[in-house]
């Protein structure tokens, strides 16, 4: 049997815009709700980081943003860095990619130019379509208002052209194992869909609920900051119909209608082909009284739709899932090891068997949303853990918040000095912190760990006094220790000579002390056994 994955991304989508999350009758995407019922529904799967470059870098390296480099729009990824597409191609593996990259530090819309580990032939980014136009049509491609020209057809969008491409792709590759990436930009704006799908939403508002009467009393400044005027709004101002949302949903229904013909392509030529759906992050669309996304653990920017056909079907997972998991999902299905490397685990045996827990908590983060624009609250540094029953988010510069995902779904109420969380707050907090030192983040210290809400943790110069190389034997030779000049030993030391003396010293203090606990305890239970065995001659005697 071949090995064939496909992936299908979305941008922008939250995962109540699809139908088959059952949480808006009103949400027509068939192709999709078809995925769904064929394959697995995950519904606590997350964004590493809720915004377009950072968000890719996590799905196509298996490394979180502060490890691969990207912390925000408009920066590359670390030379040193690998997408699983590099990894597959050098195993020998058919891959290729078509639709937006946002991973080589361009503008908006990428270089043009096709990375290592990709078909050439078939690489297809946003400036390669830009290109293809006339500046007039350029610019009408980047104005809503050209959705309802008389003359805007399918065929002058992005999506239809990238559709057309994998399409092609599918049918010249079927018959060998590959890797096809299908990246589309819409629904993210300007949102152009032809008709119907332009007028399918006119005059949709949200249904109300308690997110969009948040007040955002006892949350962080930058989140009122966000939300700017929308703060003095009433929920009706809020969910005012107009034009952009209507053309939003439109669009996100009229991608459905061109994944159903990658869907349709793979039904024929490789049905058995693991077929991958998600988005690189949601849209807040007035709930919180904010919009679009940022640094944010709510459920609108960060809880993304995670669709997987190829194992169980029509299943339902609730387990905590992160994108960081589909690098080494797809390397684990090509039957390739998993890079020490890598930060995410293999979800195989979960899409075999949805009842199979892969994560007890997942992690998101965030460090600012573009280095081009000085807006969207500049720096925001954000580190976030999604458990079964609660999240939480530090923020480095900001109001901390915990809630409570049963109690209040729509995360309304800030927990984080509430005394009764305090111990289920901390346990999470501490996970937060071993997370950072494990993943070798460059922006860990003792200011994540010494927030308000924990007294007892107090700053340290060393923090943990670990010294933490990059073990990368995959592509690049073993890292020399500081110290002595020879490859590193162990990756994940005590720090110098005189620490690793003073850690040495003090495992042997250890061992000391257990070796004369566990001498007094032989000699009390020789004492005791000898006490035995003289009361039973006694009483033998008697």
């Amino acid at each position: 049997m071949k090995k064939q994955v496909v992936l299908l991304m979305m941008d922008s989508t939250r995962k109540d815009m699809l139908g088959c999350y059952g949480a808006d009758e009103r949400m027509f995407t068939p192709n999709l709700d078809r995925l769904a019922a064929e394959g697995i529904r995950y519904e606590n799967a997350y964004s590493c980081q809720p915004v377009c470059g950072p968000a890719r870098s996590a799905i196509f390296t298996g490394t979180f943003p502060h490890s691969n480099g990207m912390v925000t729009n408009c920066v590359p990824l670390g030379a040193n860095v690998k997408t699983v597409g590099q990894r597959l191609t050098d195993a020998g593996i058919h891959c290729g990619y078509i639709g937006k990259w946002h991973l080589d530090g361009g503008d908006y819309f990428g270089l043009g130019q096709c990375p290592e580990g990709w078909d050439a032939r078939y690489w297809y980014d946003m400036k390669c379509y830009l290109e293809e136009m006339t500046p007039e049509d350029r610019m009408k491609s980047r104005k809503w208002q050209t959705a309802f020209d008389e003359d805007m057809t399918a065929e002058f969008t992005y999506a239809h052209k990238c559709t057309d491409r994998a399409v092609d792709f599918i049918r010249n590759f079927h018959d060998e194992d590959f890797f096809l990436t299908v990246s589309y930009d819409e629904p993210h704006g300007p949102s152009l869909c032809p008709a119907p799908f332009n007028t399918m939403y006119e005059g949709f508002r949200p249904k109300d609920n308690p997110g969009l009467h948040d007040t955002l009393e006892g949350k962080p400044m930058f989140q009122k900051l966000w939300a700017g005027p929308a703060l003095e709004k009433t929920v009706e101002e809020i969910t005012t119909p107009g034009k952009p949302r209507q053309l939003f949903l439109g669009c996100n229904s009229f991608v459905d209608h061109e994944i159903g013909r990658i869907l349709d392509c793979i039904d024929e030529l490789m049905p058995g082909a693991l077929v991958i759906f998600t988005s690189d992050h949601g849209d807040m669309m007035g709930a919180h009284r904010l919009s679009a996304k940022n640094a944010t653990v709510y459920r609108e920017a960060a809880n993304v739709p995670l669709l997987i056909r190829g194992g169980a079907k029509g299943a339902v997972c609730r387990y905590p899932a992160s994108h960081i998991d589909l690098t080494p999902t797809i390397l684990d299905y090509m039957g390739l090891p998993i890079p020490k490397l890598l930060e995410g685990k293999s979800m195989m045996p979960q899409i075999r068997d949805p009842q199979v827990r892969i994560n007890q908590e997942v992690y998101l983060e965030f460090t600012r949303y573009e280095v081009d624009h000085d807006g969207f609250g500049g720096l925001q540094m954000m580190r976030g853990v999604v458990a079964d029953d609660v999240k939480l988010a530090v923020n480095l510069l900001d109001t901390d918040e915990l809630y409570d995902m049963e109690k209040d779904p729509y995360e309304v109420r800030n927990r984080i000095d509430d005394p009764a969380y305090a111990e289920r707050r901390n346990e999470l907090h501490d996970k937060i912190l071993e997370h950072m030192n494990q993943t070798r983040d460059p922006f860990r210290g003792y200011q994540w760990a010494c927030r308000s809400w924990r007294p007892e943790k107090t700053p340290k110069w060393a923090n943990e006094g670990y010294t933490r190389q990059r073990e990368n034997e995959e592509y690049e030779p073993r890292q020399m220790d500081y110290d002595t000049g020879l490859p590193m030993e162990e990756p994940v030391r005590i720090k110098g000579p005189q620490a690793k003396k003073a850690a040495e010293e003090a495992k042997k203090a250890v061992e000391g002390k257990a070796a004369a606990e566990a001498k007094k305890a032989a000699e009390e239970a020789k004492k005791a056994a000898e006490e035995k065995a003289a009361a039973e001659a006694r009483n033998s005697g008697c």
